[in-house]
This record gives C-alpha cells, sequence and structure tokens, in this order.
C-alpha cells in the first residue's frame, strides 16, 4: 500500500491569528503527561492541521509500530532484533520484563555490597564509556545528585587522556572504583581508556587493580576475558540499544551514587510515560504532538534545526544527551527497505543553558533569517537554597524569551525591529525529582520513535557511526598510504 502524502497548509496564519482566533488554545494545547506541564500553543500547529498530521502519523502505522515496541516485537528491522528499553522500567513484554528485573535485582546487589565494604573503602567511581553508556549515567548524576550524592563519580568518555587525567587528579586511586560500560565490551575508546584507569590503580600501588573494577555489558562473556570478575560483571540484554540504556544496568553509577530508591523512582517516572504515550488520546498525547510539531516544521517550512534550552543548571546536559538520541536515532537516509528517503530526516539537534545561551545564540533566533524552532525546559522549584531571586529571574527570562520569539517589536529602525512569529513549546516541571527526569527522558524516547515512524526509517540502528572507526583502525593497522592527498598531509603533519 502506498504511504499517504505529507500534510499541507490550506492557509498559513501567524502565531498571533491563531491566538486570536481560538481564546481556549492554551487549553487546547497544553496539557500535563506523566507529571510534565507540556505547553504547544506556541507552535503553528491549529486543531486542523494537527488532526490531519495526527491522521498522517496513523496512516504511517503508528499505531500498529507502538503496539510491536512495548510487546518486544523485532522492531530493530535492520539487525534483526527488539528494542526493549522500556521493558526496563516494567513496561514491555513479560519475559523481557523478568529479564530486566533479574538484571536490577543483580545490580542492587552488589550495590548492597558495596555499601557493606565487600570491595573495600570506596569514596570515587570513575565511570568509563561513550556514547549512550556515558551520556545517560552523566546525565543523571548531574541532574540529580549534586547534593545528595554518595560518592564523587566522575564520567569519562573523550579518549584524549587530558580527561582520564584530569579524573586522576581529583581521586585517590586506593578508593577508586573503576566502571567499564561497553555494549559489546570492544568499544576501542572505552577499552583504552579502562587499560590506562587499570596502569593509574597500579601505578598507585593497588594491589589487584582488576578487583577494583566493575562491568557493565551485554557480553558477559568478554568482560570475564578481559579479567573482570563475574561477580562484577552486570550484564544487560542485547535488545537495549545504547542510547537507550540508562534505564539498564548501565545506570549503575547512578544507582549507586543516589541510592537505589532514587533509581527505582527515575524507572517509574519513566513507566508513567510509557503508559501515557500508549494510552493517551493522539490529541493529548505529548510525545505524538511533539513529533507532529517537529514534521510540521521540517516538512512544511524547511527548518533544518531545533534548539532545546534548559533554565535550569541542573538538566545543563541535556542538549548533549538529545543530540545523540534524535540525531543517531534518525539521522538516516534510507528506509529499511533501502529506499531513499525524498523528505528531510532529523533535524540538527543543538543548544544550551539559560540565561547563559540568551548572551550567546538568542541574538539569531530573534533576527536571524533562519527559522529555528525552539524548546524550553524549565523546573518551578529551584535546585538551590539562595535568594529565591535567583530562581524567579532564571524563570521569568525563560518565559519571556518565549513571549518574545512570539510577539516580536515592530521599530522604524530596522536593526532595532524583531519580526515575531517564532515558535517554541515549554516543557515546565514542577520540581526535578528522579520520577520527573524519568517521564522527561521516556518523553523524548517516544517523540524520536514517533518520529522515526512518520519518517519511514528504523531509529535502532546506528550504522554511520561505523565508517570513521573503521578508517581508524585501517590507519593503526596500515598506515597513512592509500588516502586522499589531505588526509595523508595531516597524518605526516602530525605523526612523523
Amino acid at each position: 500500500m502506498q504511504a499517504p502524502a505529507w500534510p499541507t497548509e490550506t492557509k498559513r496564519h501567524t502565531l498571533a491569528e491563531l491566538f486570536a482566533a481560538d481564546p481556549e488554545r492554551v487549553g487546547h494545547f497544553a496539557f500535563e503527561a506523566a507529571g510534565l506541564y507540556l505547553d504547544f500553543s506556541k507552535t503553528h500547529l491549529d486543531r486542523d492541521l494537527a488532526a490531519r498530521f495526527l491522521d498522517f502519523a496513523a496512516g504511517r502505522g503508528l499505531g500498529a509500530a507502538r503496539d510491536q515496541l512495548f510487546a518486544g516485537a523485532a522492531i530493530n528491522s535492520s539487525e534483526g532484533r527488539a528494542a526493549e528499553h522500556s521493558a526496563e522500567r516494567g513496561e514491555g513484554a513479560p519475559e523481557s520484563v523478568a529479564r530486566a528485573r533479574g538484571f536490577h535485582a543483580r545490580m542492587r546487589a552488589l550495590i548492597d555490597a558495596i555499601e557493606a565494604g565487600a570491595l573495600g573503602p570506596v569514596r570515587h567511581v570513575l565511570h568509563i564509556g561513550i556514547g549512550g553508556s556515558a551520556l545517560g549515567p552523566d546525565l543523571l548524576v548531574d541532574a540529580l545528585g549534586r547534593h545528595d550524592s554518595q560518592y564523587d563519580v566522575a564520567v569519562v568518555s573523550n579518549v584524549d587522556g587530558a580527561a582520564l587525567e584530569a579524573a586522576f587528579s581529583r581521586f585517590d586511586p586506593g578508593a577508586t572504583l573503576v566502571v567499564v560500560a561497553s555494549k559489546t565490551f570492544t568499544t576501542t575508546e572505552t577499552m583504552l581508556n579502562a587499560a590506562s584507569a587499570l596502569a593509574w590503580l597500579a601505578e598507585a600501588g593497588v594491589e589487584d587493580p582488576y578487583g577494583r573494577v566493575v562491568a557493565l555489558t551485554a557480553a558477559p562473556d568478554k568482560a570475564v576475558a578481559w579479567g573482570v570478575d563475574e561477580t562484577r560483571v552486570l550484564p544487560f540484554s542485547e535488545s537495549v540499544g545504547g542510547r537507550y540504556s540508562l534505564w539498564s544496568s548501565i545506570g549503575f553509577p547512578a544507582a549507586l551514587a543516589l541510592g537505589w530508591e532514587a533509581f527505582e523512582r527515575l524507572l517509574e517516572g519513566a513507566a508513567s510515560m510509557d503508559r501515557h504515550f500508549r494510552l493517551a488520546p493522539p490529541e493529548r498525547n505529548a510525545p505524538l504532538l511533539a513529533a507532529i510539531a517537529d514534521q510540521y516544521y521540517a516538512q512544511l517550512r524547511g527548518c533544518e534545526t531545533r534548539a532545546v534550552f534548559a533554565y535550569d543548571e541542573r538538566l545543563r546536559l541535556l542538549p548533549s544527551y538529545l543530540q545523540q538520541l534524535e540525531m543517531e536515532s534518525n539521522g538516516k537516509r534510507v528506509t529499511p527497505q533501502g529506499v531513499e528517503l525524498s523528505w528531510p530526516s532529523a533535524a540538527i539537534t543543538w543548544g544550551g543553558v539559560g540565561t547563559d545561551a540568551q548572551h550567546a545564540v538568542f541574538q539569531l533566533l530573534h533576527q536571524g533569517t533562519r527559522l529555528v524552532p525552539v524548546e524550553f525546559v524549565a523546573v518551578a522549584e529551584p535546585g538551590h537554597a539562595l535568594d529565591p531571586a535567583h530562581h524567579r529571574a532564571l524563570l521569568t527570562n525563560c518565559f519571556a524569551q518565549g513571549a518574545a520569539l512570539m510577539a516580536g517589536q515592530a521599530s522604524d529602525d530596522p536593526q532595532r525591529a524583531y519580526p515575531g512569529d517564532r515558535p517554541s513549546v515549554t516543557i515546565l516541571i514542577d520540581d526535578l525529582t528522579p520520577e520527573a527526569l524519568g517521564a522527561l527522558i521516556a518523553f523524548y524516547e517516544h517523540r524520536t520513535f514517533a518520529n522515526a515512524v512518520m519518517l519511514g526509517i528504523n531509529p535502532f540502528d546506528q550504522f554511520g557511526v561505523e565508517l570513521g572507526k573503521a578508517i581508524a583502525r585501517r590507519i593503526e593497522a596500515d598506515g597513512p598510504t592509500g588516502f586522499d592527498p589531505s588526509t595523508q598531509a595531516l597524518l605526516s603533519r602530525a605523526f612523523d
């Protein structure tokens, strides 16, 4: 059956016109989902256009695809496996949920042993991974562990030795637990960093460096072969992708640093968003509505980027996390059948932290020639005990930016004129609890999935990351011959 055509606009309205035409617009396009308040009213969707995009998503098979996702079907068709991150939080095929609970119980038992002193003194945790094996744990610990963390955690992903040295300088090797996170336990950057961490422990006189290592992997046999005792290997399912893996054993440093109760609350918050995505009516389904706004701006307005600004220092790592989630998932150019797309795939995700970003990039957002959909993420309760004026100024600036992007301002001086009619979405969280953060991350996961279904692509593989790594291995093995003149010259200049 032929895929449905993208919806089109019968007439384009400004945001001001949309609000004027519908006095109840905020009520129609802003609502609570899994404890988050999401306001889509400053997008150019009206109820008719939203309904046509929802019909388009249904015609692309979103309902069936969502059912397959939660049933544990092999929805990752290119690799012939399921995508079962939701099973880690209790929403999925019963056998997958049971397996995830077993792995979680194993993780909790190791945490209990560490807290009881079975691994000796532990004050510092050096978590080594890359991609989803680092971005997820780093976000969790940074967002939730600023005041209550029981351990000093450093997450190192860059193969640049300066990143490791920075962690070494802070930590006492005799009280450091090294956590090696790699789905395959073959990731080049991770394994090189892990070897250097072991050398650091040995040089500092730690008697059994391997005895200070915990491995997080879907390939436990390889971790054991590398030298980690089986009792300190925490497996997770092969059907949990790296950028979706923080709910699994990859979340170990967060569960250790924040406490097991906080980790369970994180999982429950995500599960509440799972249930919302499965059960909410389409017109009040937050991930789906966000995805149709994404597709409206990409397909009908030609927007190539989407900006995310966290108006809370605790969420400063959120834009980086979303870059991998969205661009690695949906940065594809062909369908699973190998047919080239004739429409844009994922937008380029970028962003920063308010109010810093206001003094850096908002000039372009307000007066530049490119239309950039903006997303604001804010928290009503502050994450500090300083003068409430700090948080009031932060939130005031956040809401003012959305208002200014929409309204603009006329001026006789063109350089001082703001065109306005620039879209934004605001996500307001009452308090940055583990439940709220879990729901927020799951919201973005399901939004990414809904976008992929509409685009007709597989969001669960990532073959595009392999080519450069393969060429790097070729250079290591064969030297700088056989490459283009520019690459050969660079290699000679750097290494000769």
